[in-house]
């Protein structure tokens, strides 16, 4: 499936959408480059499972939990990670497999360890579209999910 969006705004609505419809032990990677509009999207992606609090990019503590939506919310971004031992640290194997939905920022860098199944978003910018157009690509791999 592809969305393609023009604001901030509708990144945000993208993001609230599956959050409105995500289920327990989804796994979503979300990649595009700096400044795409990650945050927004997670953003979203928590307003829609009714998270209230303010979601930012958990950049330097690799995940940030909260647990007073509809679901626990486990937003990791792994862009500094150094190698997957820190995955392990973190016991990202207990949220990967647990009842939350995890969204996972800069997943290339930890290919290895995730799950086949999983539903990848990729952000992309398109500046012959506009400075905010976003193309905002989202496939499910493995398994289909319920």
């Amino acid at each position: 499936m592809v969305i393609e969006t023009h604001d901030p705004e509708e990144t945000f609505e993208v993001g609230r959408t599956i959050g409105m419809n995500a289920k327990p032990g989804q796994i979503y990677t979300l990649t595009g480059d700096l400044g795409v509009g990650k945050t927004v999207f997670t953003q979203g992606v928590a307003a829609g499972l009714g998270i209230t609090e303010p979601v930012n990019s958990p950049t330097f503590t690799i995940i940030q939990e909260y647990e007073d939506g509809r679901l626990p919310f486990y937003h990791f971004d792994v862009y500094r990670i150094g190698d997957l031992e820190e995955m392990e640290e973190i016991g990202y194997d207990d949220y990967f497999f647990g009842q939350g939905i995890c969204l996972i920022e800069w997943a290339e860098l930890i290919e290895e360890i995730l799950p086949e199944k999983r539903i990848e978003v990729t952000i992309e910018k398109d500046l012959e579209k506009g400075f905010e157009y976003r193309k905002i690509t989202i496939e499910e791999r493995g398994e289909k999910t319920e």
